[in-house]
């Protein structure tokens, strides 16, 4: 499956399938919370959040090739990614593109 955060595949045609998308809401655990109150007050990098996030974006990567796969595509074209605060400790990432058939 290709993946690709441009709207074309170079040198191919394609067929736009439909949207494919895959979300994720994640949270970190209470002592990793108390950790990142603590650093926020000094500053720097809340690593606990980062690595959260990371994970969040590789969860909703593969449902959205999952998705992208039941519907017969080749390739996810125009891959964008969206985060938003649902709860002060939880996230929710998705992401979204346009599932392709690539024409021989």
């Amino acid at each position: 499956m290709k993946l690709l955060s441009i709207d074309y595949i170079p040198g191919c045609e394609i067929e736009a399938i439909g949207i494919a998308k895959g979300t994720v809401v994640s949270s970190k655990n209470i002592g990793k919370d108390i950790g990142a109150s603590f650093k926020g007050l000094v500053g720097g990098e809340l690593a606990g959040y980062t690595e959260m996030l990371v994970e969040a974006r590789q969860i909703a990567t593969k449902r959205m090739v999952d998705e992208a796969e039941a519907m017969g595509a080749d390739a996810v074209i125009n891959i964008r990614y969206g985060s938003s605060q649902i709860m002060s400790s939880a996230a929710e990432v998705i992401a979204y593109g346009t599932a392709v058939k690539i024409k021989e």
